[in-house]
This record gives C-alpha cells, sequence and structure tokens, in this order.
C-alpha cells in the first residue's frame, strides 16, 4: 500500500469525525501495489449513515479535512 503512515491516520481521522462511528475506508486503485503509479487516492467510504443530505453533508467535511491536510489527491 502506497500510502504513508500520516495519510493513513489522516484519512481515518478525517472519515472518524466526518461519518461517526461505524465508518469504514476501502482503498482502491493504483495506491493499492507498490509496484504501480499513480497519484490519488480512491477511497469506498461506507457509512451507517442513511439519509442522503447527512451523508452529502459528511462527505464534504470529510473531503474539507482531507484536502486541508494532504491537498487535492483524492
Amino acid at each position: 500500500m502506497r500510502l504513508s503512515a500520516f495519510e493513513r491516520q489522516t484519512l481515518k481521522q478525517a472519515a472518524l469525525s466526518s461519518f461517526g462511528p461505524g465508518v469504514v475506508l476501502r482503498l482502491f486503485g493504483s495506491r493499492v501495489a507498490d509496484g504501480q503509479r499513480g497519484g490519488d487516492i480512491d477511497l469506498l467510504v461506507e457509512t451507517q449513515l442513511l439519509d442522503p443530505a447527512q451523508i452529502a453533508q459528511a462527505h464534504t467535511r470529510f473531503l474539507a479535512r482531507v484536502y486541508s491536510h494532504l491537498g487535492e489527491q483524492m
């Protein structure tokens, strides 16, 4: 996996604070394989939120937190 410890921790903290307990992040794409190239971070976010408006708000909060710490790699 081509994510630094700082990137992993940032993503976990941002997801938990944005989506709440029970959130699961799954990395996919080129960052999964150490030998591949590519700069973006592809994530699947599994949440217990059901309301589309709440999910949209949580998504916006998550991206804002991640972008402020990691830049626009998402």
